[in-house]
């Protein structure tokens, strides 16, 4: 019987290799398998674990609080489990005695496993509710800004997500897609919960082989392989807004959008339109405005205006476009744009809201139950949005406006991180790095030594997914995946939920962290749940054993061509929207009612903090995109080969034009320092003309490598460089994307990649 597992990248099949040591290779019927995921083994990244708990030595020496400034520079002392466990669990009971519980921030990003029992998100935030309650954040970096104005406009980013129209329905009806910011199908290798059928390259492929295929924005290599065919119109960063108005304004003066639908789906156009005219502030979006602002042809424009109306035609922007200044504009505008066309809810039309963002946006496959952790309750009611924890560490006592209310920023003491990687996530990590030197006491638990895990206080060594068993399913996925257990866990590490059990044991809460379960108990009693649930909605699913004994459950059978929004469509008084209106809110009083300059309400075109368009010409300031890697997920795997190979000289490659490469005297292959007012990097040139003039892209991923005595970071990590603002007063999501840098040449020393070397170690004083 085959085993299997399931990871961020792709489902595999586990083989025995040389010794009886695990091999993996790509399910046998993925069309189009990634091969990040075949590195998770290699013996770069089997270096790199962390194979017994640590305590950073001041700490050990001195107690909580102690030299935080050398969080990141000093030795770790490594010590047994029990001694780590009663420290762990000795700064929780001292911070939630003297300070309470809203003093303890619980951080995750969720990315450690694909499996849903042991994910470390789930894991944490159910030990520190068992604890008494913590500080939590919302949202992502991904989609900070998304996440919060969808609701108000047409339905939260989940629900629109797992509803996107699919691949096959554009394929026999797009006639023209045109995306804002392209289609990465770099990152459509991923979806959060695994990936069981990688189907973007395919769905592109199909839907070009029948639509003209538009690609708007500042890179022509976001396509894929369609991108051969695809029209490539070169537009500023941050200004995608102001195209999507003037093609709007064309609409409607030349009278070609759909008033009918307008009158009957959508409530606020008439206030938009007004704005769209220059009525209420006397500039009319004309293509010759958006021409001066974003760069693209006024001309082209209007044609593209009268094209997108006499087609069936899907609008697509990508998630890039949201994570930056006043990010909730471009996603806003799409919908505005895409009514105006009157064919959200047709097939092959409407509006689409990260085509090749996740594996999961366009799939076919059935919106299956999935198991979920219940997580128990929060007592605590101070959060965050992710994007502001430096901010929270800095300012404890500030306030900050989010989804129109103002909450306070917690004095926060200790912080318990498992899973993810803030100095990998984060903006700006040298204000991060001074914010992360504000708690007490920073508790991870992780299975790497990575950044974060060097900037931790303690350390506990955490099994990833081929060490423990799991249960392997995600949104819009083809399949239910056994993840048995294919190796011994490295050196001393544990499951998170034995950590978290034993330490629950310690704080006295083992009985509502555990319920008396342990792990395989859990297993069990999570997928009978979602096999209940799924049965209701006629997915039958075999019992627990029939599952185990199988490995892996086939749902395509269950595959249906999604057309998003029809139901809405075609009864919106049957199926409204969860808007106030039930409609999709062109103009919302709910969010004009909160008397944000910085978001009002109606999409508009507002200047971004840092674009090219504010450039002091003498200054030759670039804008820096930091789009997600190619060669891995986020930060994860950075050490594999696969990853290795995609750099120069170990570093990260920076992609600029020709023409600012030869302005700048920089050849192709040379290491060259990007810096602005926030920090200093090393990355090496890639020199092409697939990226517009005045622009370079740097992806994030790269393990933060500063050397402590210059500041430099060495590695090419673009988050010493970002903007650490919210994208408005509204979401305060990431605005990552709205960045200026200055480039040269590097002079200096050859300094080493250190990213990959093990924290020094020395014994007990």
């Amino acid at each position: 019987m085959a085993r299997y597992t399931l990871a961020h990248w792709g489902t595999y099949e586990v083989e025995e290799g040389e010794g009886g040591a695990p091999k993996l290779r790509p399910f046998a019927g993925d069309p189009d398998p990634s091969p990040i995921g075949l590195h998770i083994l290699d013996e770069r990244l089997q270096g790199l674990r962390i194979r017994r708990p640590a305590v950073r030595r001041s700490l050990l020496e001195a107690g909580p609080g102690a030299r935080p400034e050398l969080r990141g520079e000093e030795p770790f002392v490594e010590v047994n489990w029990d001694e780590a466990l009663d420290l762990a669990a000795g700064e929780i009971e001292r911070v939630r005695r003297d300070f309470g519980n809203a003093a303890i921030f619980g951080g995750s990003y969720g990315w450690s496993s694909a499996g849903r029992f042991h994910h470390a998100q789930s894991q944490v935030h159910r030990f520190l509710n068992a604890a008494g309650g913590y500080v939590r954040h919302v949202d992502s970096y991904s989609l900070g800004a998304g996440n919060v104005v969808l609701p108000h406009i047409v339905a939260p980013m989940d629900e629109l997500m797992a509803g996107h129209s699919s691949w096959d329905q554009l394929a026999e009806h797009t006639d023209l897609f045109v995306s804002f910011g392209g289609v990465p199908i770099k990152n459509s290798q991923m979806n959060a919960g695994g990936v069981g059928l990688h189907g973007v390259p395919r769905g592109l492929a199909g839907c070009g082989r029948g639509a003209k295929l538009v690609n708007i924005g500042p890179v022509r290599d976001n396509f894929g392989k369609a991108g051969a065919t695809a029209e490539w119109i070169p537009c500023r960063p941050n200004t995608d807004t102001a195209v999507m108005l003037a093609l709007a304004f064309t609409l409607v003066s030349e009278r070609l959008h759909d008033q009918a639908f307008l009158q009957r789906y959508c409530v606020g156009f008439e206030v938009f339109a007004r704005y769209l005219t220059g009525d209420t502030d006397g500039v009319a979006k004309t293509p010759d405005w958006a021409q001066a602002i974003s760069g693209v042809p006024a001309s082209r424009i209007a044609e593209l205006a009268r094209a997108m109306a006499r087609s069936r035609t899907m609008l697509n922007v990508a998630w890039a476009l949201q994570r930056a200044s006043h990010g909730e504009q471009p996603f806003w505008m799409v919908v505005t744009l895409a009514a105006m066309l009157g064919q959200i809810g047709k097939p092959g039309g409407g509006f689409g809201l990260g085509y090749g963002a996740a594996n999961l946006v366009g799939s076919s496959h059935a919106r299956v139950r999935s198991p979920t952790l219940p997580q128990g309750r929060n007592a605590v009611s101070a959060f965050i949005p992710v994007a502001r924890i430096a901010d929270m560490l800095l300012q404890p006592g500030g306030t900050f406006t989010y989804n129109g209310k103002t909450h306070v920023y917690p004095d926060i003491r200790l912080v318990y991180w498992a899973g993810g990687n803030p100095f990998h996530h984060h903006q700006d990590l040298n204000r991060l790095k001074r914010a992360w030197r504000k708690p007490e006491t920073i508790i991870v638990n992780e299975q790497y030594w990575t950044a974060t895990a060097k900037f931790a206080d303690i350390v506990l060594p955490a099994t990833t997914t081929l060490e423990r068993d799991d249960i392997g399913i995600a949104t819009r996925e083809a399949f239910f995946v056994a993840m048995k257990k294919a190796m011994p866990p490295c050196g001393e590490a544990l499951d998170d939920y034995a950590i978290f059990a034993q330490l629950a044991s310690r704080l006295g809460c083992e009985a509502a962290f555990t319920e008396g379960r342990d792990a395989r108990a859990w297993l069990e009693r999570l997928y009978e749940t979602s096999r209940e649930l799924n049965g209701h909605v006629r997915i039958e699913l075999p019992d627990f054993k029939g599952f185990w004994r199988e490995g892996l459950i086939d749902l395509t059978p269950h595959d249906r061509p999604v057309t998003m929004l029809e139901a809405f469509i075609a009864d919106p008084q049957q199926h409204p929207l969860r808007t106030p209106s039930g409609k999709i809110e062109i103009f919302s009083e709910r969010v004009a009612g909160f008397g944000l300059a910085d978001c009002p309400g109606h999409p508009a075109w507002l200047e971004p903090e840092e674009w090219l368009g504010a450039n002091d010409p003498t200054t030759h300031k670039l804008h820096l995109l930091s789009d997600q890697p190619a060669r891995r997920l986020h930060s994860q795997l950075d050490a594999s080969p696969h990853s290795g190979e995609g750099k120069i000289a170990g570093r990260e490659p920076f992609y600029l034009n020709s023409r600012d490469a030869a302005a700048r005297g920089i050849p192709d292959g040379d290491i060259v320092e990007i810096h602005n007012g926030r920090g200093r990097c090393l990355a090496g040139a890639i020199v092409t003309d697939d990226i517009m003039p005045g622009v370079a892209r740097l992806s994030t991923g790269a393990w933060f490598d500063q050397d402590p005595q210059s500041g430099l970071e060495k590695h090419g990590n673009p988050n010493v460089l970002t903007l650490d603002k919210g994208a408005s007063g509204l979401s305060q999501g990431c605005s990552a994307q709205s960045c200026l840098v200055e480039l040269r040449r590097w002079s200096g020393e050859a300094l080493p990649v250190t990213a990959f070397t093990l924290p020094k170690f020395v014994s007990r004083p």
